[in-house]
């Protein structure tokens, strides 16, 4: 939804989210048993409610936030320190908060099929954990959206997380936020996903030859492609390009990058004209090989902290690739002390993204105890015009959340996972963070995530240590194909 400053100052109040709630609200309406108020004072408070988020001062739109901002209020944590998050919903249907990339128990991880107990209509939930590992992570809502774009991660409940380290995090002057984030969503049928950045690019041909041919049976019987999600308006930070403060910088300056795709769907790319990225951090993560790269790559909940040394001064455009999505708001302005004039873009020359840019000399990973094999496959326009994802041919269930694997604590495991479709879907792992170990036959160690994209039609393989006790989800980050089948539990005993 969109408004301008007349339909701004005529809303009186906001009107509830739905009044048809899905399946899934009414039966985590049934599990969401209010708390007795908390005692003491907790070290942080959010609210989830409806507010309005001014993207620019002709586009307002209405969505769901943390405490009435867009994005949600940087939480900085200390490693190891305990602390106390009292979250409260002020909305009419139950919701979760999810700590992305913390190792904490399922009962504050925010995942339901984990067993997170809700967080009830107007009602609150206190959370109490040990905050790690050290780094960039960030929160997001964690409930099924589905048909349903007011929903999840299409909302705007995103925030960052920075935990601080024990140790010093390197050397640089100061720290910038960003939060890349796309608004007004809409489905159609299709899309554009970008395909051809990714390092290594080979192809699997059996892996191609099954999807590919699944998907001209499916066109072939007159079945139209599925759904697809796009958007009409791209924010950083919640403001749209050339509107909302530039960054400002001096000359010489380290500027320390902390950058978070908090996107429900889409892969973003940033570039910043004349200067180059210093990748000291995946997911919050260091790399064992900082490394100077010209464009930076992010699958849908990936994180990156990079360092730039500000040497070319200007007013500059640090913004997507994609000019369609960078002029319908995806940049912000870089802004030189005693610079002036029109903020100037200038598209860099193609680059390959590749994680083995950072990872180790030597590319041989340890051996795991065990090999887990997965396939990824896609039905075409299978559940009501929507495509259904499966992992091994099943597709999670909802209402059953029977775990797909059982895992032994303290072993380590190898994902295989072999990607049918030509899709490239962003992997993460609940509560663990995992090594990348082969990207579509090639080996790398040493590059720790807890998302990956996994390019189409291609394998990768990444080691974990199953060192959380209980149920741990799988899946897709992309919020219409983990909503859709793309979802698995993975069992610690």
């Amino acid at each position: 939804m969109s408004m301008d400053r007349r339909d701004f100052l005529k809303l009186g109040g906001l009107a509830a989210v739905a009044t048809g709630l899905p399946e899934w609200t009414r039966q985590a309406n049934a599990q969401a048993v209010p708390m007795a108020p908390p005692t003491g004072k907790a070290d942080q408070t959010l609210r989830i409610a409806r507010s309005l988020v001014e993207l620019a001062p002709d586009h307002i739109v209405s969505t769901t936030t943390y405490n009435g901002q867009f994005p949600g209020p940087l939480l900085r944590l200390k490693e190891g320190q305990p602390v106390v998050l009292d979250v409260h919903n002020d909305t009419d249907v139950p919701e979760q908060l999810h700590l992305h990339g913390q190792t904490v128990p399922v009962g504050v991880d925010g995942a339901a099929e984990e067993g997170t107990p809700f967080i009830p209509p107007h009602g609150m939930r206190r959370l109490a954990f040990t905050p790690g590992p050290a780094g960039l992570r960030f929160y997001h809502t964690h409930v099924v959206a589905g048909s349903d774009l007011s929903l999840g991660q299409y909302s705007g409940q995103v925030g960052a997380i920075y935990i601080e380290p024990r140790q010093d995090p390197g050397a640089f002057d100061r720290e910038v936020f960003l939060v890349l984030k796309e608004f007004d969503p809409f489905f159609s049928k299709g899309g554009d996903m970008a395909m051809d950045f990714l390092q290594p690019g080979a192809r699997d041909h059996s892996l191609e030859e099954r999807g590919e041919t699944a998907m001209k049976q499916s066109l072939a019987g007159g079945t139209a492609h599925g759904y697809e999600v796009g958007y009409q308006a791209f924010a950083i930070n919640g403001r749209m390009l050339g509107h909302g403060e530039p960054i400002r910088v001096k000359a010489r300056e380290r500027v320390m990058f902390h950058i978070i795709n908090g996107s429900a769907t889409e892969i973003r790319s940033l570039a910043l004209p004349g200067h180059t990225f210093k990748v000291v951090a995946l997911d919050g993560n260091p790399v064992p090989r900082p490394a100077e790269v010209p464009v930076l790559w992010l699958g849908t909940a990936e994180r990156i902290s990079a360092i730039v040394e500000m040497k070319h001064p200007g007013v500059w455009v640090m913004g997507d690739l994609a000019d369609d999505d960078r002029e319908h708001g995806m940049g912000i302005v870089v802004e030189y002390a005693g610079q002036h004039g029109k903020p100037r873009w200038e598209k860099p020359k193609p680059f390959a993204w590749d994680y083995r840019r950072f990872a180790k000399p030597d590319a041989r990973a340890a051996e795991p105890d065990e090999i887990i094999e997965m396939t990824f496959a896609k039905q075409n326009a299978a559940l009501g015009g929507f495509n259904r994802w499966t992992i091994n041919d099943v597709a999670f269930d909802m209402k059953a959340m029977k775990p797909l694997f059982q895992l032994h604590h303290g072993r380590r495991y190898r994902l295989r996972m072999h990607n049918a479709s030509d899709d490239i879907h962003p992997m993460h792992l609940h509560r663990h963070s995992f090594e990348i170990t082969r990207i579509a036959g090639q080996l790398t160690s040493g590059v720790i995530k807890d998302v990956a994209m996994l390019g189409g039609y291609q394998t990768m393989e990444v080691d974990f240590i199953a060192d959380q006790r209980g149920l741990s989800l799988f899946h897709c980050h992309m919020q219409l194909h983990m909503d859709f089948g793309f979802m698995a539990l993975f069992d610690c005993t």
